[in-house]
């Protein structure tokens, strides 16, 4: 039986490929992301975010109310036993800063690197996988699985606030409330805000991966510097250079949990975030195009 060859339409490495192959029909979407579902650290990580409203709710039962002191001022934490939405709100309130960056940066940082410390990287590409098909399929699903954990996190905090403190409106700390059903719609707004601001976030962690072998440094790298980004924005001294830090937008979602909503400090977050997140992907895409494979 013979196999008829023909050359590629393009490309630096002119090779002979076998009739009918597809270069798009490689590692499909569905079997990546069937693959990372799997793994040990997806499971982790959707535990964790499951517990976390739990172990929150268990803390305000037996932690009871603090008290009130006349200059005291009132946030978040203080309404998060109103209602359900406001016991969401809490728990995105405060994981925003650490603990969503942890499974971004997870998703998106070990998903190339694994393959390259498994030694089975040089045979998805030797399938033949085309290295810009990898990196896609392999940056779609993290992405996709970094915005199911944003998702994921609320959902389970308003089922557990719901049960816990039951439905209604949202209790603005500054004073007031919404109604539920505006209050959903914010809640939305506000996941896909913090997915869009993570972004930089997911660049970094991807980046790293194609550059390294070790998982852990490229997650950990990209952890590392979310936090001296956030450390960064501390500095006052900064003054203004701060602005251009996706660490200084990181609560701008907070001005969409007023009675009327300003949505200037998150259109200027998303525009920090997708501007260095952009620059990440290309340098991540054209280095791994340029990359020696050997593991």
């Amino acid at each position: 039986m013979s196999t008829t060859l023909t050359e590629p339409e393009a490309g630096p490495a002119r090779t002979a490929t076998a009739e009918g192959y597809r270069p798009g029909r490689t590692l499909p979407l569905r079997v990546e992301f069937a693959r990372q579902l799997k793994r040990g650290r997806t499971l982790a990580m959707g535990a964790v975010l499951t517990l976390l409203p739990v172990v929150m709710a268990v803390a305000f039962a037996v932690g009871g109310d603090d008290e009130e002191g006349p200059g005291r001022r009132i946030n978040l934490l203080d309404t998060a036993t109103a209602s359900g939405v406001n016991f969401a709100a809490t728990c995105l309130f405060v994981s925003a800063s650490l603990l969503l960056v942890v499974p971004v940066a997870l998703f998106c940082g070990d998903t190339v690197a694994s393959e390259a410390n498994w030694s089975s990287l040089r045979y998805l590409l030797a399938a033949p996988v085309p290295r810009m098909r990898l990196l896609a399929s392999k940056l779609t699903v993290g992405l996709g699985m970094s915005l199911a954990a944003m998702v994921w996190l609320p959902l389970v905090a308003l089922a557990v606030g719901a049960v816990a403190y039951g439905w209604g409106p949202l209790r603005i700390p500054t004073g007031g409330s919404l109604p539920l059903t505006e209050a959903l719609w914010r809640m939305v707004l506000i996941v896909g805000y913090l997915f869009v601001s993570q972004l930089v976030t997911a660049g970094l962690a991807f980046w790293l991966s194609t550059r390294t072998d070790a998982p852990l440094g490229a997650v950990g790298g990209a952890v590392g510097l979310t936090i001296v980004g956030s450390v960064l924005d501390q500095v006052e001294a900064l003054g203004h250079w701060r602005e251009f830090l996706p660490a200084h937008w990181q609560f701008a979602w907070a001005d969409a949990i007023q009675p009327r909503p300003v949505y200037d400090g998150m259109l200027q977050g998303m525009s920090v975030s997708v501007t260095y997140a952009l620059v990440l992907f290309a340098l991540a895409f054209r280095g791994f195009a340029r990359k020696d494979i050997v593991s």
